[in-house]
């Protein structure tokens, strides 16, 4: 590394930047984001899958005559099945590779969308709902693994947010598909929506057969040169290339000046057990940390209420005097909009504004949006009478607490915590990270029809306020930018006492 001078609190690094990278290095490689758009489909089906149900929900229940009980059942069912499969998802991809977990993620969408679009009966849905949960739990974890552990530290934010604009993209999708496949019949309609998602999962199978294994996962595996041939392919230079070799093999404990294309790893390494044991057992603190940041980031990411709202949304429309259900559909269609343009906006910001601050603007943001809906919807549950001006200000409230939640919240959760953890615990760690995430979404999206029941829709806008506002302090006073650091270099960061002012200067100061 060359020695870095400060000069009035500026890092001057005449040969290196600030990331660690080689001057002239800063293209975004092309094959990079070929492998992380196919990646991100996986995304965008898990979007879909999650926002054509706001609005099938309604045809569903009409046709089956089921309880809001039994909805909440299908509804929440998905985030319960996927609970298993984050657990499962960090092992097996240790295991068998990041790559052929895309794989398997996507044949398992595509046999719950086929079995939903069949739909005979309640049951079949559940069964099917259950099936596109637990790829679910897959893709939630892989995306972002993949996609982090390829990119190079000045584009990291950028393409691993990627996944969460597809995320938003499918929500997107799926709202689209309830406006227009709604006015189809009945019968048909509904079983159109949630079928649609077995086409670019069988697309997705044949471009993952097609495409290069994490480098970082290969070194698990000791395959140090096959590693080689696909940082050359995802770097831009042979230079750029052999310095993150160098950073990869020292991570996984392989001497770095070994130039043997096979080494010996221990078992242990290579399927990742143990990584479990580290984390809860006896963590070392900057381990400690990581995980309580990563926990905390997913947790928060889903009491705010979000899922809730996006799931539900129609009937909180619907609260406000829309009863057309066409224009009930529409209005997601906006909301969608709202969530799909301001999460892409923010993957342009995360390698430039930062994790950090973009979380405090967000959930800044989101506590003032949702005191807003709290209020509007306060005076329309206690009105006699119709208030039109309430049906605009609930549907302008959504559209932003929407968008503060998309700049924010949910890329930087998932930017933020597939990139903290160690190369050993990545996978199981993230895993650990997304569980909490999932049991978080069923407890909100299987009791917010409940809750607003015991005390109204701006009672529960209320409470999503005060736990938000909990969020803000918890990102203000616990989270270390990670922006532009290598991934190597993570637990050395989460290893200092963390200083508001100063976590940039402290890490160039540890560089030089």
């Amino acid at each position: 590394m060359s020695a870095a001078k400060e000069t009035n609190g500026q890092c001057q690094l005449p040969k290196e930047d600030c990331n660690g990278e080689k001057g002239g290095n800063h293209k975004l490689n092309k094959y990079v984001c070929v492998c992380v758009m196919a990646t991100t489909i996986i995304s965008a089906i898990f979007g879909y899958v999650t926002g054509v149900m706001a609005g099938a929900l309604l045809f569903i229940k009409e046709e089956l005559q089921i309880s809001d009980l039994q909805v909440e059942l299908l509804a929440g069912i998905l985030n319960v099945c996927a609970l298993p499969a984050c657990m499962a998802a960090g092992r097996t991809s240790d295991y068998i590779g990041r790559r052929y977990t895309i794989v398997l993620a996507s044949v398992i969408f595509l046999l719950g969308s086929l079995l939903m679009g069949y739909g005979s009966s309640y049951l079949i849905l559940i069964i099917g709902r259950c099936i596109v949960g637990s790829g679910v739990g897959f893709a939630l974890i892989i995306a972002p693994v993949y996609s982090a552990e390829i990119s190079s530290p000045s584009y990291r934010g950028f393409l691993t947010s990627l996944s969460d604009v597809s995320i938003n993209f499918g929500l997107l999708l799926g709202y689209v598909s309830n406006y227009f496949l709604g006015k189809l019949s009945l019968n048909l309609g509904w079983r159109m929506m949630l079928a649609l998602p077995a086409v670019p999962s069988l697309v997705l199978v044949i471009l993952m057969l097609k495409l290069v294994e994490s480098p970082r996962w290969l070194v698990m595996q000791g395959r140090v040169g096959e590693a080689r041939k696909v940082l050359l392919l995802v770097s831009n230079s042979k230079e750029e290339a052999e310095q993150r070799l160098r950073e990869i093999k020292v991570a996984a404990g392989i001497d770095e000046k070994c130039t043997q294309d096979i080494v010996e790893v221990p078992n242990k390494a290579r399927s990742g057990s143990g990584a479990l044991k580290e984390l809860f057992c006896k963590p070392s603190p900057p381990v400690r940390r990581i995980l309580i940041a990563a926990i905390g980031v997913h947790l928060f990411q889903q009491v705010c209420g979000i899922e809730g709202i996006l799931l539900y949304s129609p009937r909180v429309f619907e609260r406000t005097g829309i009863m057309n259900k066409s224009k009930l559909l529409l209005a997601t269609v906006g909301m969608g909009i709202s969530q799909a343009v301001f999460t892409f906006l923010s993957a342009f910001l995360l390698d430039r504004v930062g994790r950090r601050i973009l979380l405090l603007i967000s959930a800044g943001g989101v506590v003032v949006t949702l005191f807003g809906l709290g209020v509007c919807m306060a005076m329309v549950e206690h009105s006699k009478e119709k208030q039109m001006w309430t049906i605009g200000f609930t549907i302008v409230f959504t559209y932003i607490f929407v968008a503060f939640v998309a700049i924010g919240i949910g890329p930087v959760t998932w930017v933020y915590s597939s990139e903290i953890f160690p190369l050993r615990l990545r996978a199981q760690g993230l895993g650990v990270g997304v569980t909490v995430n999932r049991i978080s979404n069923v407890v909100v999206v299987s009791t917010f029809i409940s809750i607003y029941k015991k005390i109204t829709l701006g009672g529960s806008f209320f409470m999503y306020t005060g736990i938000t506002a909990l969020a803000w302090w918890f990102y203000y006073t616990f989270l270390p930018e990670t922006k532009g650091r290598p991934l190597e270099d993570m637990e050395t960061i989460f290893g200092k006492k963390f200083q508001v002012k100063d976590t940039n200067e402290a890490w160039l100061r540890q560089k030089a």
